[in-house]
């Protein structure tokens, strides 16, 4: 739903961290490839983060950022999890600070909600799906707790609030 939506040529690079096992991210990326006008694949260790694409962490791997490229490693889970979409989201705060939008969606458990923080405090922008669209809103809701949140949206209102949160116009 958020990637058909994207309009080409966004002036990001985009970050998609699933709690999925190794070579269903794969599938997963391919099937948003399909379904976009951003370019998606699944992350490689130093893929440059681009504007107009999307890298997707790949299972069992964390995916990090560090000078405006991903990093894999298989150090141990964070929330359980591994990718943890945290690990990622704490990396790109540090790295692009005031520049990154963080977006949580619906799952299980607390893991992004201290990534959004992380954004929040280094002055990016936040958006979590609402409890209404989102299937399960465990992680959401954590990140609404912490009080990190700066827009609460229906999942088809999210691409729209991404791209104005790049500056971009929105139909």
């Amino acid at each position: 739903e958020i990637f058909s939506a994207l309009h080409d040529g966004i002036p990001a690079g985009i970050l998609v961290v699933q709690h999925m096992p190794p070579y269903f991210t794969k599938s997963l990326a391919e099937r948003l490839d399909k379904h976009s006008p951003v370019h998606v694949h699944e992350g490689r260790e130093g893929d440059v983060i681009a504007d107009g694409s999307a890298l997707v962490a790949p299972g069992d791997y964390h995916m990090l950022v560090n000078n405006g490229k991903i990093h894999l490693n298989k150090e141990p889970p964070v929330n359980a999890v591994r990718p943890s979409v945290d690990v990622t989201m704490l990396s790109t705060a540090r790295t692009y600070g005031s520049n990154t939008v963080g977006v949580i969606l619906t799952g299980m458990g607390k893991d992004g909600a201290y990534g959004m923080k992380a954004i929040k405090e280094m002055g990016g922008k936040t958006i979590a799906c609402d409890e209404e669209t989102s299937i399960i809103f465990g992680m959401p809701k954590e990140a609404i707790k912490l009080g990190c949140v700066d827009k609460i949206l229906p999942l088809e209102k999210i691409a729209d609030e991404i791209m104005k949160s790049l500056g971009m116009e929105v139909n």
